[in-house]
């Protein structure tokens, strides 16, 4: 459903451009191309705009074709040179591949990819955009410096020289981890590699990315579960599911073509349950909807696993040969989580409780799908380990149809989470220990005392960095409560969009404070504005300096990136790069050689010439992650075999993604028998290994090399005097180890007789290590292969956590809540000291909360959330005229009865205030889709501050077409207690009319 009317020819958002303007000249230009003999209204009918927006993008993508830049080269189609290129969707983390048809180096159309088993040829209304996000008008095109309040053009050499001099300066007065650098989950697997080693070289381990704001809790909560933190099986295999459960997941605006699949299993029986504190476009098709209290996640699923316990649905075999801990979790589920308490913390009657637990019970296998809507509160970790729970009391795990599927917001926010800027581990989750980098300083050919000597001290490498949700605080709070030299005076924005983050007004301090802020994007973000926008005198630093550097997007160059289910897939490279745009690893390499470590950085790569300069080869930078990150099997996926699969897609079965046959690949002659698409990770051994990769993980119905597998034997063997290895007969398929063992390292190979089966290059390379440091690769080919033996061990997954703060997930109310009642009986945790480096408040805010009874000022919940047009913080999706079209206004959802008591109508305009001191203006929707204690608005909007249009401080052409109030500008402060990820999904706001 459209907020706002479709705006005439003469007009759109409610503003009167003039007929030169750029969104007109766009829009009546790519419809003259498209149609020329019809009107622009005439043609949104024919596309069939009433009936799906997304349609119609598609057709507008399809039909339009664009001008070549020179206008001396020949455009008509047949009579230049014509190219198709098979790239991958920037957007969400679904993996839609797209055909861009090139002509004469222009983008001229797209077609979605019909053989792709993930997309079957279709697209999203931002998936069909995707050709404006690589020709796009309103793009950084040059290297740009704010002067006097003003963004003026500079040159490449001026811009790193003066960058690297400022660097140099920072690093000598105050230490490596004075500078912070905020990656990206828009860059390839490969870029996001090679950030991680660039920060390393640098010496510092202060880097993250958007998983902190994303799934970071996912990947916490489910990893120390049962020892991967990604998502169990995939979009596909929800074909397979009998029921699907969602929670805290809105896929039909989020994750659009996900969908496909699951109609699917709709059409075939699978039943849909969707919990949310608001009526979603997915709770649209749900047979079920459970409207809860945003935040109470654990209140319900426990309240369901309450039922399954009392009835003994439970699937008891299971539980004994597959979980530690499920025990005690019944003891307090049933003792605690009645249904009167149940219904008081989450609202949900018992009735629907019940019948929810019924229908996991009676539909089995069943599959939970979550997103935000779970992660982003103070007890995350905790609502994620509760959906983890619940799945394993069902025996739901492992199975195909089952798992958790936990759909990822960005396109690469997996891949760049497994192997890029992590601020508390290095590429593949390995940990800052000493073993750890002296593994990559080997793989990295550089030596691991000249490591070692780049950073401030021995402890701050091993030292977890700020995280990416608190580097404000890393520059605003006191020193001398700050575990590090010095507060932060530089930061990278890399590929981020600062309003996806939380305390908008004191970033905005923060930015101020800098000495040294810089800007690497395709789209100057709202960093840009926000940095050039007067704020409060006292705070702005008279010496700051701020760069705006044009990075390329992913259709500029060629990598891998990794979808939700963790298949990788390889982007050719569609266009050059625009204007003076450059590649992010090209960038990388150019600030590398300045600080004098480019040679160690690039050692193990060729180069190639873009646009005359030098540009590490992504192929290259793959290779040496095959090599080197065993831990997570990210070392079978061989640029040449990725490649083979996106040029053979229709080879894979839609339903299971195996390869339908020997298929060999005309380029290379890459057999893609036995192969799923993707190469899923683990995909483990070298290429030459040629494992499949894992489908669904934990799955013992399969033979570890079919990609089968069991839980993890992550954390230990024994807890209490309990056994924590699985039980006997709880082995993969096939596998000679019958019966639960550890985690392979050389003296298990020798105690089992199996040492000798190495070759004698191998042992040398194996002695005295384990399966994750091995370089040979051969410690994991003999116990696979050979013996068909999980490398990881075979263990139960945990129920209890002992490590974590609540071992049993426990229900705690928000710091900022509406219900002073419930807070005072589940309070949250207590405050921490150095905890990621900064000191993080818990209950001294939650108490001083209620006793100034700031729930009375501000009574409503505020949440936020996606929407179909648009993604992440927006500006590249709201720089695009045929996305900006479809959605003009920043909104808040609004129940009837509260919008009748505030005099505030149906597209009227709107004050919201927060505790923070925040005001925003934005459009009503008066909707039942929310409840009368909460309100909902989208978190894609910037360009608005506290009233006021923000477009004078944006560069000059450089600016999104839609501009509205961000969400994050009020939001409150809260941060989980493993991973420090923001809390946005639940905190407090009053609204009144404007």
């Amino acid at each position: 459903m459209l907020l706002t009317k479709k705006s005439s020819a003469s007009g759109h958002a409610g503003r009167e451009p003039t007929a030169g303007s750029p969104f007109i000249h766009s829009l009546r230009r790519g419809l003259s191309n498209a149609l020329p003999t019809m009107d622009r209204r005439a043609f949104l009918r024919r596309s069939g705009l009433g009936v799906g927006v997304g349609l119609a993008a598609g057709q507008l993508t399809l039909i339009r074709r664009a001008e070549a830049a020179d206008a001396s080269r020949p455009t008509a189609i047949g009579k230049g040179k014509i190219e198709v290129k098979r790239t991958i969707c920037s957007h969400c983390s679904v993996g839609c591949a797209a055909d861009a048809v090139v002509e004469n180096g222009v983008w001229v159309r797209q077609e979605p990819v019909f053989d792709s088993p993930i997309n079957l040829g279709a697209h999203c209304a931002k998936g069909a955009a995707l050709r404006e996000h690589g020709h796009g008008e309103y793009r950084l095109r040059y290297p740009m410096k704010l002067v006097n309040g003003k963004y003026e053009r500079i040159s490449w050499d001026t811009a790193l020289d003066e960058i690297t001099a400022r660097i140099k300066d920072l690093r000598q007065a105050s230490g490596p981890d004075s500078v912070y650098w905020i990656g990206s989950s828009k860059h390839s697997n490969e870029q996001a590699y090679l950030m991680r080693k660039f920060v390393s070289f640098f010496g510092s381990n202060n880097c993250d990315h958007q998983a902190r704001i994303c799934h970071s809790t996912t990947v916490a909560g489910v990893a120390n579960t049962w020892g991967y933190g990604a998502m169990t099986n995939s979009y596909n295999d929800m074909r397979n599911s009998k029921v699907a459960l969602y929670i805290g997941s809105n896929a039909a605006e989020a994750h659009p073509v996900s969908m496909l699949h699951l109609l699917h299993a709709k059409e075939n029986g699978c039943k849909v349950i969707v919990v949310d504190p608001r009526f979603t476009r997915t709770a649209a098709k749900a047979d079920e909807y459970v409207r809860i209290r945003s935040g109470s996640d654990i209140a319900f699923l426990f309240g369901v696993l309450h039922h399954i316990f009392k009835n003994g649905w439970e699937d008891k075999q299971y539980i004994n040969d597959r979980v530690f801990g499920m025990d005690k979790v019944r003891e307090e589920v049933l003792a605690k989580w009645t249904p009167d308490k149940v219904e008081e913390a989450c609202g949900v009657k018992e009735a629907q409780v019940l019948k929810v637990a019924t229908w996991l019970n009676e539909n089995r296998p069943g599959t939970i799908v979550w997103c935000m809507g779970q992660t982003q509160h103070t007890i995350g970790n905790a609502i994620v380990r509760a959906s983890c729970i619940l799945q394993l009391a069902l025996g739901n795990v492992g199975k195909s149809g089952g798992g958790t599927n936990i759909f990822r917001g960005h396109d690469n926010v997996q891949g760049a989470t497994d192997v890029g800027p992590n601020p508390d581990s290095l590429p593949g989750y390995y940990g800052l220990v000493e073993g750890s980098w002296k593994h990559f300083a080997k793989a990295w050919g550089v030596d691991f005392e000249w490591i070692k000597k780049q950073f401030a001290s021995p402890a701050m490498m091993s030292k977890p960095g700020i995280t990416l949700s608190r580097w404000i605080d890393g520059v605003l709070e006191k020193n001398e409560l700050i575990d590090q030299d010095s507060n932060l005076r530089g930061v990278f924005y890399w590929g981020h969009s600062p309003n996806s983050q939380t305390r908008g007004l004191e970033m905005k301090r923060a930015m101020d404070k800098l000495d040294l802020l810089v800007v690497v994007d395709p789209y100057p973000s709202a960093t840009a504005a926000m940095a050039a926008m007067p704020g409060r005198p006292e705070d702005l630093n008279p010496n700051r300096a701020v760069y705006l550097l044009p990075a390329c997007t992913q259709f500029e160059t060629s990598g891998s990136c990794t979808a939700s289910n963790r298949s990788l897939q390889w982007r050719e490279k569609v266009i050059e790069p625009l204007w003076e745009s450059r590649s992010d690893h090209m960038i990388m390499q150019q600030f590398a050689d300045r600080l004098g470590f480019g040679k160690e950085l690039s050692k193990n790569y060729k180069m190639q010439k873009v646009h005359g300069m030098d540009e590490p080869v992504p192929e290259d930078i793959l290779r040496e992650m095959n090599r080197s990150v065993w831990t997570i099997g990210y070392t079978g996926q061989s640029p040449e075999r990725l490649q083979a699969h996106m040029r053979n897609m229709g080879a894979f079965d839609v339903r299971t993604l195996k390869a339908k046959g020997s298929v060999k690949d005309k380029v290379n002659g890459y057999d893609l028998a036995g192969d799923y698409f993707g190469l899923p990770w683990p995909c483990w051994g070298t290429p030459e290994f040629k494992h499949p990769g894992s489908p669904n993980l934990y799955d013992t119905s399969k033979h570890v090399m079919d990609g089968g597998g069991n839980f993890r034997a992550n954390f230990g063997v024994e807890r209490d005097g309990q056994n924590l290895l699985a039980e006997d007969g709880s082995h993969s398929v096939g596998a000679d180890i019958t019966t639960g063992y550890p985690e392979l390292d050389h003296l298990l190979l020798k105690k089992l007789g199996w040492w000798d089966e190495l070759s004698e290059t191998e042992k040398k390379e194996a002695d005295g290590k384990n399966w994750k440091t091995d370089n040979s690769g051969g410690m994991i080919r003999i116990f696979m292969k050979n013996h068909g033996c999980h490398p990881f061990g075979n263990a139960k997954a945990r129920a209890i956590v002992w490590n974590f703060p609540d071992p049993i997930p426990q229900h705690r109310e928000p710091l900022y809540g509406n219900r002073p009642d419930l807070m005072a009986k589940y309070p949250t945790h207590d405050d921490k000291m150095a905890f990621w480096r900064l000191p993080t408040l818990y209950k001294t805010i939650q108490q001083k909360n209620i006793a100034d009874k700031v729930a009375d000022r501000f009574p409503l919940v505020l949440t936020s959330g996606r929407l179909v047009e648009y993604e992440g913080g927006g500006e590249e999706t709201r720089s695009n005229p045929w996305l900006a079209e479809l959605q003009q206004e920043m909104f808040i959802e609004i129940n009837p009865k509260i919008a009748a008591e505030k005099g505030i109508r149906n597209g009227g305009r709107a004050w919201v205030h927060t505790p923070t001191g925040a005001k925003l203006n934005v459009q009503a929707l008066v909707t039942e889709r929310v409840g009368p204690d909460t309100v909902f608005m989208p978190f894609h909007f910037s360009g608005h501050w506290q009233g006021q249009d923000m477009l004078a401080h944006y560069p000059a052409g450089a600016h999104p077409i839609v501009r509205g109030e961000a969400i994050n500008t009020g939001t409150t402060y809260g941060y989980d207690s493993v991973t420090m990820m923001q809390e946005t999904k639940t905190t407090i706001c009053n609204v009144e009319k404007a």
